[in-house]
């Protein structure tokens, strides 16, 4: 009897283990993003509360630090099934979505409010444009302004275009935004960019403060040209066919919960950014604001190189006409309340 009780104690459990893990869905996961960095605690953060909330039918597995590659690679790896999604930066999916490089228009503004109204407006945009093109996303997380940073100092776009320039190996966009500087830029994967910059390969790259500091590029410049280039913005991004495999009372919990971490992760990020800002500067790290004829000449190149993206197809008219409708009523809105 007692042998009896045992076998079906034991068949019940395998039953029970063997269910759990058929209907299990594992998301593997890869970023650039290094193991301790805040993108990574909040990930795993979301990802621990939804294996909890799902028993487990949901797990992810993150591959941080680039151990899958760049964003190029992993987005091959997804096509292929080996992973499922990642973390990655805007320009990485402009194949798939070109719009969603909308806010990487250059100086298009000018601080962190005009960004904030118009991110209010147009985020659900690029979600619902990603998720046309195969990628659930679960919100835009903000990765503050580019700035041009560099071992020699530039003022003037003549400056810029007397350097060795990196752009990213995956971002034809960036490449070709670039180019209407004047400047032949020098593309590298995001792995080899602090390699080429100790080598003098390349001497100037574009990225924001926290980035420089988190891949470790601001030990090797010296100056900053304090303009906001373009504002970054990245994307958890998921392949959809496989978030449609979780059954849909799972994928509500997983939406829910990492939209919810990922949102907490836009806001630390900002923070994380203004204490990089300042770890610039204690280190020495010169800032030099444009004005004058070489701000406007800034500008004037900015300008012709918004219009390209249009002219070439990567953006629509209308679609930069309604980012300018949200910039004009913002500072209609702030003159308002400065004359109240």
């Amino acid at each position: 009897m007692i042998f009896q009780i045992l076998k079906r104690l034991i068949l019940i459990l395998f039953v029970l283990f063997t269910t759990q893990n058929v209907y299990a869905v594992r998301l593997k996961i890869a970023t650039l993003s290094p193991e301790g960095s805040t993108w990574m605690e909040k990930m795993r953060e979301g990802a621990d509360i939804v294996a909890r909330e799902t028993d487990n039918r949901v797990i992810f597995k993150f591959y941080p630090g680039g151990v899958m590659g760049n964003d190029k690679t992993v987005l091959k790896k997804i096509r292929i099934g080996q992973l499922q999604g990642g973390a990655v930066v805007s320009g990485s999916l402009s194949q798939f979505f070109p719009e969603n490089q909308i806010y990487g228009q250059p100086l298009k503004f000018k601080n962190i409010k005009e960004v904030d109204y118009v991110r209010k407006h147009m985020d659900q945009y690029i979600i619902d444009g990603l998720d046309n093109a195969g990628f659930v996303t679960f919100g835009i997380i903000g990765g503050g302004f580019a700035y041009i940073m560099s071992k020699n100092p530039i003022e003037t776009v003549q400056d810029l275009r007397n350097q060795k320039v990196w752009i990213p190996d995956n971002d034809k966009i960036s490449q070709d935004s670039i180019k209407a500087f004047g400047v032949t830029p020098i593309p590298l994967s995001i792995a080899d960019v602090r390699t080429g910059l100790q080598s003098g390969l390349i001497n100037t790259v574009a990225t924001s403060p926290v980035g420089a500091v988190v891949l470790q590029w601001h030990t090797q410049i010296k100056y900053v040209t304090n303009i906001p280039l373009i504002y970054l913005h990245a994307v958890l991004a998921v392949d959809k066919k496989k978030f449609l495999k979780i059954p849909e009372q799972d994928r509500k919990i997983v939406t829910r919960i990492m939209t919810k971490a990922l949102k907490e992760l836009d806001i630390l990020n900002r923070e994380d950014d203004i204490k990089a800002t300042q770890t610039l500067k204690n280190r020495g790290i010169t800032f030099i604001t444009p004005s004058g004829d070489d701000l406007a000449e800034w500008l004037r190149i900015a300008d012709i190189a918004s219009k390209k993206m249009v002219s070439t197809g990567i953006l629509s008219q209308t679609l930069v006409d309604q980012l300018d409708m949200y910039l004009n009523n913002f500072h209609s809105s702030a003159q308002i309340t400065n004359d109240q």
